[in-house]
């Protein structure tokens, strides 16, 4: 109970930081069994060029990428330390097409999806913020110019953690989904990846 509503509480507190800022459960995040974001929305967005498509993962403190040379992403913690990063996701400031209005992303271990736990974060692993979707607009060091979200996300190794691996599952969005019909009203984009937790002890 503890965890459901240090969750709530997050979200909530990312709402009323600032009017600039909107954050929402995605269903496959919390509540729901669907594997990814196109279960409910269409893949169907400008925005299939990969060249032109930011999704990175920052170390706040080095503000260095933890991209690995196969495309994903490595986040080693040392058991029981916190380690923040930053999810930054968008189009870069040379791409023509219109830009995204809103950014989605949710991390999932897959082997959680169908299960009835609240959290789809890897087991033994603290975070304060799995998922969120915010309006383009940050700047970020490094991606001046470009139409980004970026939010930080805190993971922490317990004592019953264990490597893992993870989806980021991420959506460049345009428009409002029609109430019932989440494939109609908004165009979007979906992308994923691999995502590495490791401990060291």
């Amino acid at each position: 109970m503890k965890r459901i509503l240090f969750i709530l509480s997050t979200i909530i507190v990312m709402v009323n930081l600032s009017q600039e800022v909107f954050a929402y459960p995605p269903a496959v995040g919390i509540l729901g069994k669907a594997k990814s974001c196109m279960s409910c929305h269409a893949n169907n967005g400008p925005w299939t060029d990969e060249k032109r498509t930011i999704i990175d993962v920052l170390d706040k403190e080095t503000m260095k990428s933890l991209r690995q040379s196969d495309g994903s992403f490595l986040l080693e913690v040392k058991r029981g330390q916190q380690k923040t990063v930053l999810t930054v996701i968008g189009r870069t400031k040379d791409d023509d097409t219109p830009t995204p209005y809103r950014n989605a992303w949710t991390y999932v271990d897959s082997t959680r999806v169908k299960t009835n736990s609240l959290s789809k974060f890897a087991p033994g692993w603290s975070v304060n913020l799995q998922m969120s979707c915010r309006l383009v607009g940050d700047k970020v060091q490094g991606f001046e110019g470009a139409k980004v979200t970026m939010l930080p996300m805190t993971v922490q190794p317990l004592d019953d953690a264990k490597d893992a691996e993870l989806q980021m599952q991420v959506m460049l969005t345009k428009g409002e989904s029609v109430k019932g019909k989440a494939k109609d009203g908004m165009v979007g984009n979906y992308f994923e990846r691999k995502v590495i937790l490791r401990v060291n002890e």
